[in-house]
């Protein structure tokens, strides 16, 4: 093995990212900058959306618009009480980078409240690497659905003659965003239209998410303004997670199999005990292992359908095809961009590359076999490796690792590698989504679940195995393995009673139900 890797300049022979497959450029992202970024692209149709102010915004700024309010009468006593003001603007209404670091601290954005929160914004620090791009791709493929969540976020506020309306009933929060918004203005990008966005490659993913959010909007007039907020973000954390991880691990077979029409078959065991050192975690972490392995192919598939989306000028499913079926894997093409990157070798052996370890990797595969040489080179070099490391930094962060919301968590120990779990928050969440049931006109109502079929709504819903026990690939587990299930069951019980969903008051199973905050 080589000490070092092959540095290349991106976008030398063919660029990663790829919005046929997920339109993300891979880095670690925060759920409210995504969220502030959605909702410029839900106000504008997917338009670009110049700030008109140029200036960074800081809390001298911030004050100065407070100070404003005061003087049209729309507020009062914000002179008299500086410090409260800063107090409530750090504390419930804005988002800060290196938030207490007195000389790196700056402010991001509003918090994620209403859809006009972004027009408070320093873009430098309010980047999200493309993942509201991929919400809004899934939101835009049910319109009903992005129509029902802008109205909802547009709430006290008037399109047509730009003004609040006093009326609506807020909380102060969202009022004070409001107020502080509304003389700011902004501009659609100028002369650009809307980009030809692609559909969702995994259409039922995207179905899932849009299906949730419906679901979500039935709540709309019961929970508070935050707690719906909250709900939104684990959402779209959760969504964006399952999306990337279900990609990761289907895309390589769809490149060998030459078609996305393949068994989605993707199941993983999650840990709710809370505890590291569970029973159960040592399978939970062989299962995440399995997408943590699946991260090189997926990065090598992308590759490989990237290749020949440039070769070909063709859409994804052309791509897989030709793949399988004709690839001529000693093409022209093929040989050209492989003889463009053997230029670009240093001729001398140095610390940062080591042409003999090169070499003898290459020898793996026949002469003419160019393009399988360059795909190779590609993941071997400082862009596929990155790739790699960037692709787990955005899993982790959109799984919410180690949160109260968590998907995945780990510790800083090697003892303790990544694991499926769910996050107290994250189940509140799932349970409000499942007591909802459609009805046979399409409605939707809610009604009581027992424990077994909640953990079985979480595993069919979304591929979330809390009782392994009955699924096929676990059938040959030992006494232990299937202890270790009814073990993450009892775990799974007494979380349900820590947020207020679950009380066993009875021995009979019939009466040891999952019962719906809210009647619907």
């Amino acid at each position: 093995m080589m000490a070092t890797i092959l540095k290349l300049d991106k976008g030398t022979v063919v660029g990663f990212m790829n919005k046929d497959l997920l339109y993300v450029d891979f880095k670690q992202i925060s759920l409210d900058r995504v969220l502030t970024n959605l909702f410029i692209k839900m106000r504008a149709d997917g338009r670009p959306i110049t700030l008109k102010y140029r200036k960074e915004t800081d809390m001298e700024r911030m004050y100065n618009h407070i100070q404003m309010l005061e003087e049209k009468g729309k507020i009062e006593g914000a002179t008299d009480n500086k410090d409260a003001i800063e107090d409530w603007l750090r504390s419930s209404l804005l988002e800060m980078v290196n938030r207490g670091n007195s000389s790196k601290e700056h402010i991001s954005t509003l918090k994620p409240l209403h859809l006009l929160s972004y027009r408070v914004q320093n873009s430098r620090f309010c980047r999200d690497y493309r993942a509201s791009d991929q919400l809004y791709l899934m939101l835009k493929s049910n319109p009903e659905v992005m129509g029902g969540l802008v109205r909802y976020l547009s709430k006290g506020w008037d399109k047509s003659s730009n003004d609040i309306i006093p009326s609506e009933n807020l909380d102060v929060d969202t009022t004070g965003i409001l107020y502080i918004t509304t003389p700011l203005q902004e501009q659609p990008g100028v002369n650009k239209t809307i980009d030809e966005t692609p559909k969702p490659f995994l259409k039922e993913q995207s179905a899932l998410f849009c299906d949730d959010i419906r679901r979500l909007l039935l709540y709309q007039n019961r929970l508070p303004r935050s707690v719906f907020i909250d709900y939104l973000r684990i959402l779209c954390g959760l969504h964006l997670s399952l999306y990337t991880i279900k990609l990761i691990c289907l895309l390589p077979k769809m490149v060998k199999e030459g078609t996305r029409a393949i068994t989605d078959d993707w199941t993983m065991l999650v840990d709710v005990t809370d505890n590291l050192d569970s029973d159960v975690s040592e399978y939970a972490c062989r299962d995440f292992a399995t997408t943590m392995n699946n991260m090189q192919r997926y990065i090598r598939a992308t590759y490989m359908v990237d290749m020949v989306q440039a070769k070909k000028h063709c859409s994804v499913d052309e791509a897989l095809s030709f793949l399988c079926h004709e690839n001529d894997r000693s093409d022209a093409y093929y040989q050209a961009k492989y003889d463009t990157l053997r230029d670009s070798f240093p001729e001398k052996r140095d610390d940062e590359f080591d042409q003999a370890d090169f070499d003898e990797m290459l020898s793996l595969y026949d002469d003419d076999d160019y393009f399988g040489r360059l795909i190779h080179l590609l993941e071997k070099s400082n862009l596929g490796s990155s790739q790699y490391r960037y692709l787990r930094e955005f899993v982790d962060s959109a799984g919410m690792k180690n949160t109260p919301s968590m998907l995945i968590a780990d510790s800083r120990s090697h003892r303790h590698p990544r694991r499926g779990v769910l996050g107290s928050k994250l189940l509140e969440t799932m349970v409000q989504m499942l007591v909802l049931k459609e009805n046979e006109d399409g409605s939707l109502s809610s009604r009581p679940l027992s424990i077994d079929e909640l953990a079985k709504g979480i595993r069919d819903r979304y591929g979330l195995v809390v009782n392994g026990s009955d699924e096929t690939r676990f059938a040959d587990g030992d006494v232990a393995m299937h202890a270790a299930f009814q073990h993450n069951m009892e775990a799974f019980k007494y979380k349900l009673r820590q947020i207020g969903f679950y009380s066993d008051t009875s021995d009979a199973c019939i009466m040891q139900k999952i019962r719906p905050r809210y009647k619907l």
